[in-house]
């Protein structure tokens, strides 16, 4: 059987895919440049692709029966082009490493972690309590409100809950909140509920009712002393509304990891995330979307997804299954 792996976010990862498959599989790679014809080629002799994309504009694939996504977020397949007959699929695995970024992107506004690094490192004792420094924070006793409570969500919550923080799930769809779940409100409540926060976690899907779904009105909700952190997607909190919020120090601060616009490509790696300077502000942390590429996220999401190829092999029900 025959799979091809498209794109350069997993180009490289054809031995690792091999070595947790049971099944014999032919691997073919491409990246989104390189040849067409070849690709074409490739395509109509596939059973599986494995991509983030698809599209009216991808060759003819008369075989193909799976398309596999290699991560969780499916906005790249176009679902009205798929093939008929094929089954589309995405892959987890991302959670627990983006809930310890999370973590960390919280811990980061109580301790004042890297300035009182680089201060030291200058040879001044300025953060220091033996020199009546700023005092730090905790994030005991304060309160998260975790915006989309899916596997993120709730991994987000499962380790902010020893820390002693009270935790307030956000979500589209209200079901019997788990042990570390202190309140669980829809999203009509989630305006009334802003106010009581101090920590704001985005971590939900993209969709019609999450697009935008935090703007200049939320914003004048929340507390002055709050910090918002996405990890969901970027379009969630609407990008004029959130630089607008920071710069005007509406908010304490920020630690954002999804963006807005275009991503980076190979042949142009520098693009830049939104359309407003965010980098030249004081009171944000802002990261390349690197919250969930951990060793432990490759590990989990190619042996899901060997596994499921595997299960498409036999013709056992797929896992993760969206069309």
């Amino acid at each position: 059987m025959k799979v091809v792996f498209h794109g350069t976010l997993i180009h490289h990862l054809k031995g690792l895919f091999l070595a947790k498959a049971k099944t014999r599989w032919t691997v073919d790679r491409f990246f989104e440049e390189e040849s067409r014809e070849d690709f074409a080629r490739a395509l109509a002799e596939a059973d599986v692709l494995i991509s983030m994309a698809w599209n009216p504009g991808f060759p003819p694939a008369p075989k193909l029966k799976l398309i596999q996504v290699p991560g969780t977020g499916y906005e790249g397949i176009d679902f009205s082009a798929v093939p008929d007959g094929a089954a589309v699929c995405n892959a987890y695995g991302h959670a627990e490493g983006m809930a310890e970024y999370t973590l960390l992107g919280m811990l980061a506004w109580c301790h004042r972690f890297y300035n009182a690094d680089r201060t030291f490192r200058e040879g001044s004792w300025e953060f220091s309590g033996r020199m009546n420094g700023p005092v730090n924070e905790e994030l005991f006793g304060k309160t998260l409100g975790i915006v989309g409570f899916g596997s993120i969500g709730q991994a987000v919550a499962e380790r902010a809950k020893p820390f002693g923080m009270q935790v307030i799930a956000i979500n589209r769809t209200q079901r019997e909140a788990p042990p570390c779940v202190d309140e669980w409100v829809g999203f009509d409540r989630m305006d009334e509920t802003l106010p009581k926060l101090d920590y704001i976690v985005v971590a939900a899907a993209l969709g019609p009712e999450t697009e935008g779904l935090i703007g200049s009105a939320q914003f004048a909700k929340m507390k002055s002393s709050a910090v918002i952190l996405n990890v969901g997607r970027g379009a969630i909190i609407e990008e004029t509304a959130l630089f607008e919020a920071l710069k005007s120090k509406r908010i304490r601060g920020a630690t954002i990891d999804v963006w807005y616009g275009n991503y980076p490509s190979k042949d142009n790696p520098r693009v830049p995330p939104a359309k407003f300077p965010f980098h030249e502000l004081d009171n944000l942390y802002m990261t390349p979307h690197t919250s969930g590429w951990t060793t432990g996220m490759i590990d989990r999401r190619w042996t899901g997804i060997a596994e499921n190829l595997d299960r498409f092999a036999r013709g056992a029900p797929l896992l993760h299954r969206l069309k």
